[in-house]
């Protein structure tokens, strides 16, 4: 449904520039499709790279409503923000209701299903509702173990700290070198900047390691699959990780961390260890006492946005004095380490 080509506006009421706006910036940043604005009557007037100075695209139009866009060419509104607990919010649908009428399409990340709601659309019109359980699933078998495909799980200290930016970058750069990899993207960023994947939340917990095996399994032609991480083991109200582990069966892991953090973002209580148990932690995890094929965290993934680069240099030192494995921060300096640390 929705082709490369197709010009969208990104919903971002009140959230561009903030937290809950990942969708919005995933989008920007790894789409091929144009985006003609955001909306955000908040921030209207601007351009993206005002409000955020590193966002990518920096001089996308920021337009206070749904009409403004439909003048500039969009044919799809995407909702680009995640409000806590993936709901949409009331004050939302006046806006898609206008869309709708107006006859651009809607893309949804968000749990509801906006196909009960809008079901007389017009011709060419659709809703890809992205956060909805596939049919055929299945429990896991731990069939992916047997793949010859390397399998790579990018793993993390704390939810919504880069996992699918570093591995779509580290994607971009095993293609670059020529090796036949493929991505499986796990929540619906990934899964919108694709056009496929697994939504692991949406997935009822019976059905999650089946489900993650299956996408995997399907993409067994590449000599290296790079699975989108959620979530984290140290996280109180994460459960995505180890139905990633045992669907996968990873042959090596990345470890992603925001390296300006000592604690997790919403639990200040909780703070992170040192990555060396870290990654001890998801390989004893993976390995579940040698049940499981080993896999190693071969490498370290820094989110640096909030460092200046003399500090993000110093942290990736840092890091990989206390570790011993390459780290760097793939969005500022590239994926090479981490794709060299798979000794392809």
């Amino acid at each position: 449904m929705l082709t490369p080509d197709l010009p969208l506006a990104i919903y971002m009421e009140d959230t561009f520039g903030k937290p809950f706006g990942k969708m919005g910036y995933g989008i920007l940043r790894f789409s091929r499709n144009p985006v003609v604005a955001i909306i955000d009557s908040t921030q209207a007037g601007q351009k993206a790279g005002d409000v955020m100075p590193k966002s990518p695209r920096p001089d996308c139009p920021i337009v206070a409503t749904v009409a403004e866009a439909v003048a500039r060419g969009a044919k799809a509104l995407l909702l680009g923000s995640a409000p806590s607990g993936g709901l949409i919010p009331d004050n939302w649908y006046p806006a898609l209701d206008q869309a709708v009428t107006a006859g651009l399409s809607l893309v949804n990340g968000l749990h509801q299903r906006l196909n009960d709601r809008y079901s007389n659309l017009k011709p060419g019109q659709w809703i890809w509702d992205i956060r909805q359980e596939p049919a055929g699933l299945g429990v896991g078998k731990g069939r992916a173990r047997e793949l010859a495909a390397q399998r790579v799980l990018i793993v993390g200290t704390d939810m919504a700290n880069g996992k699918m930016t570093t591995g779509l970058l580290m994607l971009e750069e095993a293609r670059r070198r020529g090796v036949k990899a493929n991505f499986l993207a796990t929540g619906q960023i990934g899964i919108a900047i694709c056009g496929s994947g697994v939504p692991l939340d949406a997935i009822k917990l019976d059905y999650a390691c089946g489900a993650i095996e299956k996408g995997v399994l399907e993409l067994a032609d590449a000599d290296l699959i790079i699975v989108e991480g959620q979530g984290s083991l140290l996280h109180p109200g994460s459960t995505a990780t180890l139905p990633l582990l045992r669907g996968s069966c990873p042959t090596a892991m990345i470890l992603n961390h925001r390296a300006d953090r000592l604690t997790l973002r919403d639990f200040a209580w909780l703070k992170i260890p040192p990555l060396s148990e870290v990654a001890a932690l998801y390989e004893a995890v993976a390995s579940c006492c040698g049940a499981f094929p080993a896999a190693k965290v071969t490498g370290i993934a820094l989110n640096t946005a909030e460092l200046t680069d003399a500090e993000a240099q110093a942290a990736i030192a840092r890091f990989e004095d206390e570790t011993g494995l390459p780290a760097t921060d793939c969005v500022r300096y590239g994926a090479e380490k981490l794709v060299d640390s798979l000794r392809l």
